[in-house]
């Protein structure tokens, strides 16, 4: 019999390995995953069974998978996303529902095993609606195609299919029940979680906000880290205890979180217990596919696996057309999450716990939903190819757009092309409009386009990561691009373009802070602009004017900080709102670090401590009430109160090397 320290060292083993393995294949992790759960399961290699334990850490899984969506809940998105989100995604969802009942009004003709009552046909429609949105999201991030029309959505569909698990965990455990309890079942199951949700939403609200501020100012990682367990469990416990699922508890739990101050640094801190469990999940569904079985109905597999797939692509390709979207973006959309979803699993699982669907069903429909997700790397790989290739207008539309971008700068030379029509790129358009110069935007947002093109501003939709929109924008002609987003993996890809088309052209390039600006300057930018740092002297060159610094100089000191590339603003001191961010590993900071008689450093100089092979730097040394420039000269003295710059982990090290 296997102990629960060798399970947990088989599981942990057979993840690194399958990871490895998938990524060096450049797939998802999550199919490395369900192959790994194949091969050691009681129904291959028979390594590891699914027992108490490992469904204990399965559960865990799903609970941290559920407090991560509900972390991610923002009324805000929605409101903004409420078309696609309730329009097209709800569509989706009770249709795909809807027809996997009716459909199981034929099954009465087939053998017992396959024939369902409309209760299982229920349970099997919610698990066949989920698509996967770990594996459809990150490829759509590599793709840079979040932002795109039919990202947008995706995402919108993705985000109700999420919100749709939350009463499809309620509701199919009570379908087991006999016919006649059934609807008292439900109405039961509907107060408590009624009451439970109002319990902890009204309540929880109240009680949150404050135990996090309490929490955070004790400055402890530690146990900033055990009151996030605290809280995720202990929801799920209140909510499994009143006869509903953790999972429900765990996404109030992180809908709750995501209303404070704290929700960058708990997603950081949950992020490793997520995807490590969230892993042993998918290694304990795999371990329920039986292998054998599914080789000798390897047709009624196939019928599964193509039969939902197609009917998901038609269905989410004729409702996203429905909604107005063109043929190539509806076919986009419907190829992409065609697929099963991580929650469909989780679902399945619970039909199969309810008795509502045969065990033998169950495995075929497993095998089915896993194949399905193998294959969705390569289909969205290559929808384009297939898109163009099937949406006859698909050419022409894109043939057009290139065509009418290129018509209306034709004509135009010597111009600055605005890569992003937001707020910043309608800021400076109105700038170089007042001053005469001539610009074109190109931007991604059709109802933006739309609204601005009928008020005959010179802005065509576009995508500015693609060579054929920047030719047909004139880039040879232009006398500058400005790039007006703040995402650095796509001013990547447009300057990495820029140096093949035009290499010498300038390019300013928008950012949030000083962490890309090396990254932006080395990938071919002229200029990069940090919002965060820019703000900073705006705010400063305000209140110098204001204490009577003459003009003159306040306008030199702007310009000698930016000459040197605000290399004396980058870094600053953080505390406890900065923590809570989650983002004091990442940025540049400052930190003081005070020596004692018994410090390393005590009699040696800073050149001595060789602090730049860890990529910190001293900016400062206090000496008593003195502040004194450093040089590499410097001896430092005990008492010494020594200012560092560099990244969190590089100040780390560098104080280490101070003390120890």
């Amino acid at each position: 019999m296997t102990s629960g320290l060798e399970l947990t060292l088989l599981l942990l083993g057979s993840a690194v390995l399958g990871v490895v393995a998938f990524r060096m294949l450049h797939l998802p992790p999550m199919l490395g995953y369900l192959a790994v759960g194949v091969l050691i399961g009681p129904n291959a290699l028979n390594l590891a069974d699914n027992g108490t334990t490992t469904q204990g850490l399965a559960e865990f899984g799903v609970v941290f998978l559920m407090f991560s969506i509900g972390l991610e809940f923002s009324l805000a998105q929605l409101r903004a996303m409420r078309r696609i989100v309730f329009g097209l995604g709800l569509a989706q969802v009770v249709l795909t529902i809807a027809i996997t009942v009716l459909a199981s009004l034929l099954t009465r003709y087939l053998p017992p095993p396959l024939h369902i009552g409309w209760q299982a046909a229920l349970g099997l429609g919610g698990a066949l609606a989920m698509s996967s949105t770990a594996i459809v999201s990150k490829l759509l991030t590599e793709r840079l195609e979040l932002e795109s029309e039919h990202g947008r959505r995706i995402i919108g569909i993705l985000l109700f299919q999420d919100l749709a698990v939350v009463p499809l965990l309620i509701l199919i455990p009570s379908l087991a029940k006999p016919p006649e309890e059934l609807a008292m079942t439900l109405a039961w199951a509907g107060v408590k979680a009624a009451a439970v949700l109002a319990l902890l939403l009204f309540f929880g609200q109240m009680v949150m906000r404050k135990w996090f501020n309490v929490v955070v100012k004790r400055r402890s990682q530690e146990l900033f880290m055990l009151n996030l367990l605290l809280v995720t469990l202990g929801a799920a416990w209140i909510t499994e205890h009143a006869g509903l699922s953790l999972a429900l508890g765990a996404f109030v739990a992180g809908m709750l979180i995501s209303e404070t101050p704290y929700k960058h640094q708990v997603e950081e801190d949950i992020k490793p217990f997520r995807d490590v469990l969230l892993g042993l999940f998918f290694i304990t569904i795999g371990m329920l596919l039986n292998v054998k079985l599914v080789f000798a109905n390897w047709a009624l597999v196939l019928m599964l696996l193509l039969l939902p797939v197609i009917l998901k692509f038609v269905l989410i390709a004729l409702l996203a057309k429905a909604f107005g979207s063109s043929d190539g973006v509806a076919m986009r959309t419907g190829l992409s999450l065609a697929q099963a979803g991580e929650f469909g699993f989780v679902l399945l699982n619970l039909a199969a716990g309810s008795k509502l669907i045969d065990p033998f069903l169950i495995q075929l429909v497993l095998a089915s939903m896993v194949l399905s997700m193998l294959a969705a790397p390569f289909v969205i790989a290559n929808m384009d190819k297939f898109v163009m290739k099937i949406a006859a207008n698909e050419w022409m539309l894109q043939s057009l757009q290139l065509t009418q971008i290129a018509s209306r700068t034709m004509a135009t030379q010597k111009h600055v092309i605005i890569a992003g029509f937001g707020r910043s790129g309608q800021s400076l358009a109105t700038l170089l409009s007042e001053e005469k110069l001539p610009w074109y935007a190109l931007d991604l947002d059709p109802e933006r386009v739309q609204e601005a093109r009928t008020a005959g501003i010179n802005v065509s939709y576009g995508d500015c990561t693609r060579r054929e929109a920047l030719i047909a924008a004139g880039i040879n002609r232009a006398s500058a691009l400005v790039i007006t987003f703040a995402d650095t993996r796509l001013a990547v890809k447009v300057l990495h373009l820029v140096h093949e088309l035009a290499p010498k052209l300038p390019v300013i390039v928008r950012a949030h802070d000083d962490r890309e600006l090396d990254v932006l300057k080395k990938a071919g930018a002229t200029e990069v602009v940090p919002e965060a740092l820019e703000s900073s002297l705006m705010l400063a060159s305000h209140a110098l004017v204001v204490m009577g610094v003459p003009l003159r100089r306040v306008v030199h000191r702007v310009q000698a900080a930016r000459d040197e590339r605000y290399a004396s603003l980058r870094g600053f001191f953080h505390g406890a709102s900065d923590v809570a961010d989650g983002t004091e590993h990442s940025y540049v900071r400052l930190h003081s670090v005070s020596l004692r008689d018994d410090a390393g450093a005590v009699g040696r100089s800073i050149a001595d401590l060789e602090l730049d092979e860890v990529g910190a730097e001293v900016t400062a040394v206090r000496r008593g009430n003195d502040r004194i420039e450093p040089t590499a000269e410097t001896v430092l003295r005990a008492g010494d109160v020594v200012v560092l710059r560099g990244t969190g982990n590089a100040v780390t090290r560098a104080e280490g090397r101070l003390l120890r």
